[in-house]
Parts: structure tokens; C-alpha cells; sequence
């Protein structure tokens, strides 16, 4: 699987793990305690130094530990992560909490944000082509420690009132391209925004296109926020197509 050896994806995707659990650097004491893979203290370390030649792992300073980075969760989410399955209550759910405001776009896409942000507990974000924009969820993020950071969490807000922002994260997808993650600096082209993360998923009608998505910590729960979004972004597409119906 691309160029790593099984000991390294098993050592990668514990690595994942703890640190989406703790938000720390994990070190390879951690690991061999924890996740009994086998080997020992120093073919983990070994390991994770190969790892992060090869860029899945980044040092972070003042530690000896490593956090997985943007290629790591990339890496991550392609080939390792097992979706939650959404129930059919978890989708019966949803559209009832925006059945009442199907017929208004505007009504609906508002609603839209707020239930994501607390499906997901996370910051849920709308965005259209018109320039529109909702969020919903800011008190969520901020319980997360990334954002105890006054300097990360004020810029942040910033960049989310940017619609024209949003505008071009729409742009960027495609007929194959079915969810967009944003993972840190390497993708939203600021250092400042390292320990941040987005999942966006669209919908596109004759009326209408636009992004539903999530922002939050790099360390979110893939696997339960990627169902949630991928099924959300589907309903407001058969919802905005209904109102010309």
C-alpha cells in the first residue's frame, strides 16, 4: 500500500489514533504500552523516524513524540478508516429536522448548518455560489484545546466570514470528486492553520450550487463526521431539486 510496509501502516494508524484521542505528540513508549504490536520500543522508533522521512509523521517541537501530518490523515482516510455507518434513524433524523424548511432555500440552509454542528459537534459551515454563507457551532470548537490558541481562533473566525473564501473551496470540486478535506497548512496555505481541519461535501442543482461541510481540529473523527456530511450534502440536493418539482 503506496510505499509504506505493514509494521509502518500499523504504527501509523495507532499513531492516528492517539493522537486524535489525546491531541499530543505520541511517542513510541505510548505505542509499544498501549497498542502491543510486537516489536519493541526501538523498532517503533525506528519506524516512526521512517515515517516521517517519507512525510506521514511531523516532530513537534519540545517533544520527542510525533503527530501524524496532512499526508499521514490523508493516507488515513483513503485506506485505513472505517466509516460509522449512518443508521436509518441517524437519516430519518435529519430530514426531519429540515423537512419544515424545505420550500425556502435561504430557511433551509440555515437550519442545514445548525443541525450538522450538532450532529458533529463541531463548527458547520454552508456556502453558495450566490455568495451566501451560514455557519453555525462556534462554541463548539472553542471547548477543543487547538482553540484555546486567542491568535488561531481569532483568524479563524475571520477566514470564516470570508464568503469568497468558501466561494473558491467550492470551485475546487469536480465531477469524481464526491468530499474535499482540508488539512492544515498545506491546504489552507497558512502555517497559522496547522492544527486545523474541513470536510466539505457538495450539492448542485439548475438553481443552485454549493459546499456543506465541518471545520474543527485536525484530530476530528473522520470516520463519524464523513457519513454524516456525505449524507447531508445528497438531502439538501434532493431537497433544493424538489422545490422546483
Amino acid at each position: 500500500m503506496e510505499e509504506l510496509s505493514q509494521r509502518q501502516i500499523d504504527i501509523l494508524n495507532v499513531i492516528i489514533k492517539e493522537y486524535s484521542e489525546t491531541g499530543l505528540p505520541v511517542g513510541s513508549g505510548v505505542i509499544e504500552k498501549k497498542y502491543k504490536l510486537g516489536v519493541c520500543p526501538a523498532t517503533i522508533r525506528n519506524e516512526m523516524v521512517e515515517l516521517a522521512k517519507k512525510g506521514f509523521l511531523k516532530k513537534e517541537y519540545f517533544s520527542s513524540g510525533r503527530v501524524p501530518s496532512a499526508k499521514g490523515f490523508r493516507f488515513y482516510i483513503k485506506n485505513l478508516m472505517k466509516e460509522k455507518e449512518l443508521s436509518t434513524t441517524d437519516e430519518v433524523s435529519y430530514k426531519n429536522s429540515v423537512w419544515d424548511d424545505r420550500a425556502e432555500t435561504h430557511r433551509l440552509l440555515s437550519q442545514a448548518a445548525k443541525i450538522l454542528s450538532k450532529k458533529t459537534g463541531m463548527l458547520s459551515l454552508v456556502a453558495t455560489n450566490d455568495g451566501d454563507l451560514y455557519y453555525s457551532g462556534i462554541a463548539n470548537i472553542l471547548t477543543q484545546p487547538e482553540f484555546f490558541d486567542l491568535v488561531l481562533s481569532r483568524n479563524l473566525f475571520e477566514l470564516i466570514d470570508q464568503s469568497n473564501y468558501w466561494e473558491r473551496v467550492l470551485g475546487r470540486f469536480t465531477a469524481e470528486e464526491e468530499l474535499i478535506y482540508l488539512l492544515g497548512e498545506e491546504d489552507f496555505r497558512d502555517p497559522l492553520f496547522e492544527s486545523c481541519a474541513s470536510i466539505f461535501g457538495d450539492f448542485e442543482t439548475a438553481k443552485i450550487k454549493g459546499i456543506i461541510g465541518v471545520v474543527g481540529p485536525k484530530r476530528m473523527s473522520y470516520d463519524f463526521i464523513v457519513p454524516q456530511i456525505r449524507y447531508f450534502s445528497s438531502l439538501l440536493e434532493q431537497l433544493i431539486k424538489q422545490q422546483n418539482g
